[in-house]
C-alpha cells in the first residue's frame, strides 16, 4: 500500500457500508444466475439447482455473504466430480461446478460484477 487512509464520517460511512453489503448480496446472486446459465450443476429433477441453493445475505452487513447448497448430497456430488453426471437437463453438468468462478476462466466474474454494481448503488 502506498500508506493512503480515507476517513469516512457519519452519513457518508453508512452509506458506503450500506452499499457494499447491498452490492455483496446482488453480486452473490449474479454468480449463482450464472452458474444455473452455465448449466455446469448435476441436475435430475431439479431440486439441487433450483430450489435447494441459495444466497446466504443475512451477515452481507458484516461483509459475508455465500452460495449454499442444503441437499445432503450437494457435498457429495461436488467432491466427487469422477460420478457419471447425466447431461440431458444440464449439457455440462459435473463435479466441482463452482470451479471455473473460483480460479479458472470465470474468476473475474464476481470481482467485475461486484465494482459495477457498486459504481451503480453508489450513485
Amino acid at each position: 500500500m502506498s500508506g493512503i487512509k480515507i476517513k469516512l464520517r457519519g452519513s457518508a460511512a453508512k452509506i458506503v457500508n450500506k452499499a457494499v453489503a447491498v452490492t455483496l448480496e446482488q453480486t452473490a446472486a449474479a454468480v449463482m444466475k450464472n452458474v444455473q446459465n452455465a448449466q455446469v450443476m448435476p441436475k435430475d429433477t431439479g431440486t439441487l439447482q433450483d430450489q435447494s441453493t441459495f444466497v446466504y445475505d443475512s451477515e452481507s452487513k458484516r461483509g459475508v455473504v455465500g452460495i449454499i447448497s442444503d441437499t445432503p448430497y450437494a457435498r457429495r456430488l461436488y467432491y466427487h466430480p469422477a460420478y457419471n453426471f447425466r447431461t440431458s437437463e444440464n449439457a455440462n453438468a459435473g463435479g466441482k461446478w463452482y470451479q471455473p468462478w473460483i480460479d479458472g476462466d470465470k474468476e473475474d466474474f464476481a470481482s467485475n460484477v461486484f465494482a459495477e454494481l457498486l459504481r451503480r448503488n453508489l450513485k
